[in-house]
């Protein structure tokens, strides 16, 4: 049980190192070795749970993915009506994309720099958070809110919208009314999803 908790600890503390790196100095410019010598552990140690930089930076991306969190508000916003529903996935996704706005910032400028496995992971990534809510999306449709559409090009739209608003605010740090834009936002893609009386 202990070494199991050594491990998982090392690994956490790796991890936790390798996202402050690569948000502060980007992927290309960040070394295994200062992701090492920050998490106070060998290099060799690194290579132990990651084969490489590309590997580690993968898991980083996992880790950091909007999915989970959507997983887990599905079953609550199943409750919820459904102009609720979009409010409350919006807040939670807006939340995290401010939370990792460093990370998305110095991924967007090396983006078509990256291997193209990091690409394919990214992409899939972004692909799966849209599919679990294109799903959530079926279920509205099947009950009747929703008129026919295509739920997964309609769950695209959605976060799109959403990351839309995210890089005008923090990343371009234009002036705005925030609340007023999320607010317009989520009342045209209600408008336009929903099934009228």
């Amino acid at each position: 049980m202990l070494v199991i908790t050594t491990m998982t600890n090392t690994k956490d503390k790796i991890l936790k190192s390798a996202l402050k790196l690569f948000s502060q100095k980007g992927y290309l410019a960040t070394t295994t070795k200062e992701i090492a010598k920050e998490a106070q552990v060998a290099e060799v140690t690194l290579f132990r749970y990651f084969s490489s930089k590309e590997k580690l930076f993968i898991e980083v991306l996992k880790n950091q993915s909007f999915l989970p969190t959507l997983k887990e508000l599905i079953p609550k916003i199943e409750k919820l009506n459904y102009k609720e529903a979009l409010k409350t996935v919006a807040k939670y996704y807006l939340e995290l994309l401010k939370r990792k706005k460093d990370l998305i910032r110095i991924m967007h400028m090396e983006l078509f720099q990256y291997p193209m496995e990091i690409k394919s992971i990214h992409s899939k990534l972004i692909h799966d958070v849209a599919q679990t809510f294109a799903i959530y999306l079926e279920g509205e449709k099947r009950k009747g809110v929703l008129k026919e559409i295509n739920t997964k090009y309609a769950a695209i739209a959605f976060f799109g919208l959403l990351f839309n608003l995210f890089m005008k605010k923090e990343l371009l740090r234009r002036k705005f009314d925030v609340k007023k834009a999320l607010e317009t936002y989520i009342e045209i893609f209600y408008e336009g999803t929903r099934r009228r009386a």
